[in-house]
């Protein structure tokens, strides 16, 4: 249950989040003969919604591979980790830290010749042939090796000889938009390199990359977004199921009864006659600034306007076209949820659906609807 004295309430669907891993899954097999995997994304803490709660969840419905961002992430999630599961760290491994990393088997992705160059000495130090992942750049400009680079490795592979490479990888810059060029420009790169590394399988697809051609599937996805309830295919209907559910509770009600300025700067005013609602959420908490004048709520199903600026602690809603007995000290308002998703707080917001999810605040007391559909049990979160 939520507590009573709490102002805010974050429910999280393990359930949902479970059920869009299936979905993924089952897009990566579709239509083919050759086995294939998906994994799942925890970086930044499983995008806000919590990974030592999102990943046994996802082991439990068989997921087996996992990639966060940061070296500290993965050492945060290995005691969950299934025997035969595996936990990749994108960055790579950083200075110092490769030694650490072959110690509690974390795998890095190789995104540098340097990177590589480290590696193998560390596997040579240690005697340990730990496993990695190269990944190539394809045409995002960000990390991974060049095509120089790689073809560097592919005439002379001797510095992997003293490792393990289990996956080639790329990352898709414009998957969200499928008529983009650079889709294809990526993927008959991404081909070439899978090709020079024929013995290793291959991941390129993203959320969005999973809604792509088949072509860009190959063995193992990679969503993120998606499994959170973020829509992977913009500007279509949603097919993830909704994940996060934020709610705010209201404080007081005002009566109007002169023309009033509302919040910092004045920035809007409210007519005679017009009823606010002040609910306890605000900047701290990790809901945008940028909503105010812009955003919306639910209030019963009612849709309500978020007026004048958004506070450190607190937000204002116009509920004057909501029944009167919906609008009262202690009832809930749907700041993200059934009707309004993340991605619709995002786009009013000027922004995109993974910054709201991953500056979910810590003071949100957190209710994590269980993934097992037969006890349908209810597990909550101390406030922080």
């Amino acid at each position: 249950m939520i507590p009573d004295r709490a102002t805010a309430a974050l429910t999280i669907d393990l359930a949902a989040l479970v059920e869009n891993w299936r979905q993924l899954r089952g897009r990566m097999g579709a239509g083919s003969a050759v086995p294939k995997d998906c994994a799942a994304v925890l970086k930044a803490d499983a995008y806000g919604t919590g990974a030592r709660r999102a990943l046994p969840a996802l082991a439990r419905a068989g997921c087996r591979t996992f990639f966060v961002a940061q070296v500290d992430e993965a050492l945060s999630l290995i005691d969950l980790l299934p025997e035969t599961a595996r936990i990749f760290v994108l960055s790579g491994p950083p200075p110092g830290g490769a030694r650490e990393m072959v110690a509690h088997g974390l795998i890095p992705v190789l995104n540098s010749a340097d990177q590589i160059a480290t590696w193998a000495e560390t596997c040579g130090q240690t005697g340990i042939r730990a496993p990695c992942a190269l990944h190539v750049d394809t045409g995002m400009t960000r990390l991974g090796l060049s095509w120089t680079e790689a073809r560097a490795l592919v005439a002379d592979p001797g510095p992997l000889a003293a490792m393990e490479p289990v996956l080639l990888m790329s990352h898709l810059a414009c998957a969200d938009t499928p008529e983009h060029p650079l889709n294809t420009r990526q993927l008959e790169a991404f081909q070439a390199a899978s090709r020079a590394f024929p013995r290793l399988p291959a991941s390129l697809a993203n959320s969005s990359g999973l809604f792509l051609d088949p072509a860009f599937r190959f063995d193992l996805g990679r969503p993120g977004i998606a499994l959170y309830g973020g829509n992977p295919t913009p500007g279509g209907p949603n097919p993830m199921g909704e994940v996060v559910r934020l709610q705010g509770k209201i404080l007081q009600v005002r009566q109007i009864d002169t023309p009033s300025p509302v919040g910092y700067g004045a920035t809007h005013h409210a007519a005679a006659g017009r009823r606010l609602a002040i609910v306890g959420v605000g900047y701290a908490d990790g809901y945008p600034r940028a909503a105010g004048n812009r955003s919306m709520g639910r209030l019963g199903g009612w849709p309500v306007p978020l007026v004048g600026r958004v506070s450190m602690d607190l937000i204002t809603f116009d509920v004057s076209d909501a029944p009167e007995t919906l609008a009262h000290p202690g009832a809930w308002i749907d700041l993200i949820g059934p009707g309004y998703g993340v991605d619709d707080l995002a786009e009013e917001s000027g922004t995109i659906g993974y910054e709201i999810l991953t500056r979910l605040g810590a003071r949100y007391p957190r209710t994590y609807l269980s993934d097992d559909a037969s006890t349908a049990s209810v597990r909550e979160d101390p406030i922080a």
